[in-house]
């Protein structure tokens, strides 16, 4: 069973590409070199926006999954260079959602929780969204599109990720606020921001679950824990033995020059709880699992 993944540079993709090993034939997708020196990834540098190079790619490994983490994620450059927002995040998934309908291949889209504007909290998958930036807004027509085409295709919904990047290196907020924290620098946290954080390893084996089995529809990746990210940094902060004091209490909204935030965007798990095999965890069980995961050889 072939698997393809694109953004495999990037953080999540590190931890699917771990637990991947061994059970697929696994293909990479990245802009750049490759970041992981992992003989089972057979790799293609290659810009996702380049659609006739993307689909000759495609049709050569004709993969029957495909794991789609490649986004532009950050929430403030989305807010501001809105085209670029909308080729990325909505371009390149209708391009990938045409190919797999074209060869029959299964797709798992990495969505997120930013999709609902949080006025609520404890969401599940049948709240409608409703975006409160524009980042929220190309990753509703993006969700649109994958479940528009095949009802086997998959929309994950990410809860904000917690952890250590597993293999290269990823864009890990934890891993940043450990080096701060290591200098002694204060890192602020929004107090107004409540989540579900989810640990990367447990969503890396969920989303490798999901491009095999029978599921389809959307699904909430989501932590046991509802927490608001200020209280969980303190958390973080205790478990790792450094000073609350250097945890800063912030709210995202007052802050000039920022797109705006959605507060309560807490998901519900009892899906993934029911029907996946890999154990949705509590914040401390992640940052256990994160902090000490070793991925095998």
């Amino acid at each position: 069973m072939k698997l393809l993944i694109t953004g495999v540079n990037g953080f999540v993709a590190g931890s699917v590409l771990a637990h991947a090993k061994g059970k697929w034939e696994i293909h990479g997708i990245g802009r750049s070199e490759s970041l992981a020196n992992e003989p089972e990834l057979i790799y293609h540098t290659l810009d996702l926006l380049d659609d006739e190079k993307f689909a000759d790619i495609f049709n050569k490994i004709r993969p029957d999954s495909v794991i789609h983490t490649a986004a532009m994620a950050n929430i403030d450059t989305c807010q501001k260079n809105k085209e670029m927002a909308e080729r990325v995040n909505v371009g390149i998934t209708k391009t990938l959602v045409r190919l797999c309908q074209e060869s029959g291949s299964k797709m798992v889209f990495c969505s997120t929780d930013a999709v609902f504007d949080g006025t609520k909290g404890d969401y599940t998958e049948s709240d409608a969204p409703r975006a409160v930036n524009f980042y929220a807004e190309t990753k509703i027509k993006a969700e649109q599109s994958v479940l528009s085409a095949s009802d086997k295709n998959v929309v994950a919904r990410l809860a904000l990720v917690m952890g250590l990047p597993v293999i290269g290196k990823g864009n890990s907020f934890l891993a940043d606020t450990i080096g701060k924290l290591e200098k002694g620098i204060q890192v602020p946290f929004p107090v107004n921001e409540i989540r579900t954080p989810i640990d990367v390893i447990t969503l890396g084996s969920a989303l490798v679950e999901l491009a095999g089995n029978q599921f389809g529809g959307i699904i909430h990746l989501s932590g046991c824990t509802k927490i608001n990210r200020y209280q969980m940094a303190l958390e973080i902060a205790k478990t790792l033995g450094y000073s609350s004091e250097l945890i800063l209490s912030v709210d995202s909204n007052a802050m000039e020059g920022r797109a705006p935030r959605s507060n309560d965007v807490s998901m519900y798990n009892s899906l993934a709880r029911q029907i996946l095999k890999t154990p949705m965890r509590t914040l401390s069980e992640g940052l256990e699992l994160t902090l000490n995961f070793k991925p095998a050889k």
